[in-house]
């Protein structure tokens, strides 16, 4: 087979390109991936901000295809950061020999798709294309930094940095006055490690948000003997949890309002206590209704009062206008903290909002602050933004982008009605971001996989009817919730423009995993195979777990 054809395109070479990459040899497939980083990692090679980790626990957060890479990779804390967990992917490409069928610094920039030959013509930016029947965007949730519009960024005389795309040699900030612009994940991490080097840091806020503690520490020996030795059932229950990691499951039967508040508040403490995103999986009305939601964003708050000395500070760094979890739960390491040092000072951006950058800082509605340098912590165009900023045309000259408008349209969240054999990991409207990411990735990866073996040298993509339904319950779902009451990523919110729409699938990971086995089991129920459209449509519900008191309760 010629270089320049193959079987499968992979774009993308984070841990869902590599893992299907290794897949697809085991099937005798020819692939290659196209990567627009200098070396492998997707996320965790771009976000080197200082103080980047994970939000899952490190155990928890690797592969599990393979016992032989469980048992001799050795995490150090909790919640590993982005150096070990690079570290990690770098051992995984080297010990499966996966390199070689990567090409790094070569960005895709258009996929095309000919029907009469039934192949997709993938142009790099190097002015070449290849050809192949299938692709795979491995592009990632969060792989399209947000660098926001505001007037006279380019006037600034100092460096400037945007933690999604940190400099790989690091920074050093010592001695200098800095400003953060942003308070969301990578600043919170950031925030703390900053502040350690500045002589001054002003950290520019614009909504805060709601933080539990990650208690990260060592891990000791005896504890990762004892995890490694019960990996098997760990991974089969963690793939069984609503998120996909241990804990995620909300076990407590009684509802957050009809408990007492002596006791409920005695179940938040300890969740704080053990810290990390267990918190929001206590009662199974947190994530659904309001009143209950506002006793979880209490105790956090009465969290926030307790650790910032001074009480006004600590007003401004309390969310009171969305609910606890609609915007993704931030993790900490002293973040709060940090505002009690003499040297580090909040700006609130709602009452004083920026005006300009300017050449020596930034200056709000009421004064300038001067900055040696400026950190714009602003986040992602998450989810679809990769995805728009490739030239993707699918049956009859259809671009993706311009189908997608109004918002993403998936079957599954795996592939898109109109574009035959292409495939999406983690795409919108399936978990992603809503769980830990390597179980989605890799349940994700094994369904592709298996399905690309499955069609062989034909297509496949889903039923118009099909992708709507499976729309409309995405929708459905997010609607029992209290996500769609924020303004969040998982919106498009921080996107000017970007369709208002919750992007990702709330059904739970074993829900979710069972509806796409069930299709699969029924020759492809709400696709098109060649020609054929498969079996009985699915039943999304039954595969749910929706006690009627929910259901109740949310329609209330």
């Amino acid at each position: 087979m010629s270089a320049k054809h193959m079987d499968v395109v992979i774009v993308g070479a984070g841990f869902s390109g590599l893992y299907l990459l290794h897949k697809l040899r085991e099937l005798g497939l020819s692939s290659r991936v196209f990567e627009a980083g200098g070396d492998v990692g997707g996320t965790w090679y771009w976000n080197r901000y200082p103080g980047a980790r994970c939000d899952i626990e490190s155990m928890e957060y690797s592969y599990s295809w393979s016992e032989e890479l469980e048992q001799e990779w050795n995490w150090s804390e909790r919640y590993s950061t982005q150096p070990e967990i690079l570290a990690y992917i770098n051992h995984v490409a080297d010990r499966f020999d996966l390199r070689r069928d990567i090409r790094f610094d070569t960005r895709v920039a258009a996929a095309s798709y000919d029907e009469a030959s039934n192949l997709w013509t993938v142009e790099l930016d190097s002015g070449e294309s290849v050809s192949a029947r299938h692709v795979v965007m491995a592009t990632g949730c969060l792989s399209s930094p947000n660098l926001p519009d505001i007037p006279g960024m380019a006037d600034f005389e100092g460096p400037t940095y945007q933690t999604g795309l940190w400099p790989h040699e690091g920074v050093d900030f010592t001695g200098q006055k800095v400003g953060v612009i942003g308070t969301g994940s990578s600043a919170i991490q950031s925030i703390p490690v900053i502040a350690e080097q500045a002589a001054e840091l002003v950290v520019m806020q614009r909504t805060p948000n709601f933080v539990v503690p990650a208690h990260n520490r060592p891990l000791g020996a005896d504890e990762i003997a004892e995890t490694k030795a019960g990996y098997p059932a760990l991974r089969e229950q963690a793939r069984d949890e609503a998120a996909g990691f241990l804990g995620s499951t909300v076990t407590i039967e009684a509802m957050a309002l009809d408990t007492p508040e002596a006791e409920r508040t005695a179940e938040f403490e300890r969740r704080w206590n053990y810290g990390g995103l267990r918190f929001m999986a206590s009662y199974p009305d947190i994530g659904m209704v309001m009143e209950a939601n506002d006793t979880a964003a209490e105790f956090i708050r009465s969290k926030i009062r307790e650790r910032v000395d001074d009480p006004e500070t600590a007003e401004l760094l309390c969310p009171k206008t969305y609910p606890a979890g609609a915007k993704r739960l931030c993790v900490d390491t002293g973040y709060f903290e940090i505002y009690n040092r003499d040297h580090v000072h909040l700006v609130d951006l709602k009452s004083t909002p920026i005006e300009r950058i300017t050449a020596k800082g930034v200056r709000t509605s009421t004064r300038e602050y001067a900055f040696d340098a400026i950190v714009y912590a602003t986040g992602f165009d998450a989810m679809t933004g990769t995805l728009d900023k490739i030239a993707i045309t699918g049956r009859g000259g259809r671009r993706l982008k311009a189908k997608w408008r109004d918002g993403p349209e998936t079957y599954l969240g795996l592939m898109s009605e109109g574009f035959p054999n292409l495939f999406l990991v983690t795409g919108p409207q399936s978990p992603s971001v809503i769980s830990n990411m390597i179980v989605s990735i890799e349940q994700h990866v094994e369904w592709i996989a298996a399905c690309i073996g499955d069609v062989g040298d034909g297509w496949i993509e889903p039923t118009r009817e099909a992708e709507k339904s499976w729309v409309d319950h995405t929708n459905f779902m997010a609607g029992l919730t209290v996500y769609p009451y924020a303004d969040s990523w998982y919106m498009g919110a921080n996107i000017p423009g970007k369709p208002r729409i919750f992007m990702a699938y709330l059904g739970g990971v074993p829900g979710y995993r069972a509806i796409c086995e069930d299709s699969r089991a029924k020759g492809y129920a709400g696709f098109t195979v060649s020609g054929e459209t498969g079996g009985e449509s699915v039943d999304y519900l039954s595969h749910l777990d929706l006690p009627e008191e929910i259901l109740a309760l949310a329609a209330a």
